[in-house]
């Protein structure tokens, strides 16, 4: 598959931007906020730490763009500028005594491999924001970035083990959700 190469206009905006162009800086900020606010949304606890994060994102976008490689689509550069953010908000949580203890939770085992089949995107987003934040990282990670268990584990500075261990819980959690949004949907009345 061969890489699309950038276009003139993002070339234009990107050199703006190298130069401090508070116009080119608008432009990429306006172009690509739905992308990463999207990121930044399934990694953050609400609306408000997502804001902040998008912000911290787009500061790294601008104070780093001078190092983007032409060779490679923009949007993948700063999508990893995102998530990489989000790993940083996440650990410094952590770092802060934020996160809940998650050894303490249930184990829930159900059929996961038919979770995202019967949801749409808006209704797994709302479900993976209701999971505890070490599982709804890992989950991302590993789900919807395509991140290993080894990666995962070096970017959280956890065991592998931890991230597997986490991964599991999450799908069995939204496996869960699964199974009651589609009772109380039964018991409504209301199709799937």
């Amino acid at each position: 598959m061969a890489i699309k190469e950038v276009d003139e206009k993002s070339i234009h905006i990107i050199k703006g931007c190298i130069n401090e162009d508070r116009r080119s800086q608008k432009d990429l900020y306006t172009t690509y906020y739905a992308l990463a606010l999207g990121i930044c949304l399934r990694y953050a606890d609400n609306k408000e730490d997502a804001i902040g994060i998008l912000n911290e994102g787009f500061f790294k976008v601008f104070k780093n763009i001078i190092k983007y490689d032409y060779q490679k689509p923009l949007s993948a550069w700063i999508k990893k500028i995102m998530t990489n953010t989000a790993i940083d908000f996440y650990r410094a949580k952590i770092r802060q005594g934020y996160l809940v203890d998650i050894a303490v939770v249930e184990h829930a085992i159900a059929d996961n491999d038919t979770i995202t089949q019967k949801l749409n995107y808006e209704d797994l987003l709302l479900m993976i924001h209701r999971l505890p934040p070490a599982y709804r990282t890992v989950f991302n990670l590993y789900a919807i970035d395509g991140y290993g268990h080894e990666e995962i584990s070096d970017m959280l500075g956890i065991a592998v083990g931890t991230s597997k261990s986490n991964l599991h819980k999450a799908r069995g959690r939204l496996a869960e959700m699964v199974k009651n949004q589609e009772e109380t949907k039964g018991k409504t009345g209301e199709n799937t």
